[in-house]
């Protein structure tokens, strides 16, 4: 009997190897929190050792802070995507807030609030991703002044209230009974609408 030889393992790069350690670590913070992320959890999720993990992290508060910042900031390129009008994207990101696939961020955003009183780092990340989505939505809101789309206004003052909005519903993502209420499912998007002066029902029309 003719023995096969044994695939030579592939090194991947310790760019490559960081990054799957971090997408690791995100998917635990989105589905169980922030507190759930260990060394020994991350590298049981990728079969690997605890101490590779620990070579790029000697420190698991490092991990936790950077697995905030990885998963808010691929939630940001996702839901801010450069398709259709502004307007079109106001619509499309108040409609993902609004939804139940909305709820893994929202606890995300509420644990990390919470932990950042414990984790100067944490903090120091969150204060950055709070701007980075403040101007990105905000850069939105100023293209859809430009096309006519939105009525003039202050775009960085209706950012950060549409976001604080957002915020507000998101402290409820831990109710266990879900809102059937009309106002509760749709707070988000019929707040946008008065934050930037659109007349009601006009970001609905485009979820």
């Amino acid at each position: 009997m003719v023995s096969t030889p044994d695939r030579p393992r592939t090194r991947k790069s310790p760019e490559a190897r960081r990054a799957e350690i971090l997408d690791a670590a995100s998917a635990i913070a989105l589905a169980e929190g922030l507190e759930r992320i260990t060394l020994r959890a991350v590298a049981e999720r990728l079969h690997v050792r605890p101490g590779l993990v620990t070579h790029y992290f000697p420190v698991a508060e490092d991990l936790v802070v950077a697995a905030f910042v990885s998963a808010a900031s691929e939630q940001r390129e996702r839901l801010f995507r450069d398709e259709g009008s502004a307007l079109a994207q106001i619509a499309r990101f108040v409609a993902h807030a609004d939804g139940e696939a909305a709820r893994p961020l929202a606890r995300l955003w509420l644990n990390a609030r919470h932990l950042s009183r414990f984790i100067p780092g944490l903090a120091a990340a969150l204060e950055e991703q709070e701007k980075l989505d403040e101007a990105r939505l905000r850069q939105v809101i100023e293209t859809g002044v430009a096309d006519g789309d939105v009525p003039p206004q202050d775009a960085a003052g209706s950012a950060i209230r549409i976001l604080m909005a957002l915020d507000g519903k998101g402290a409820y993502a831990n109710d266990r009974t879900p809102y059937t209420d009309e106002v509760y499912l749709r707070f988000v998007t019929d707040y946008a609408e008065w934050a930037l002066g659109l007349e009601p029902g006009r970001l609905r029309e485009r979820d």
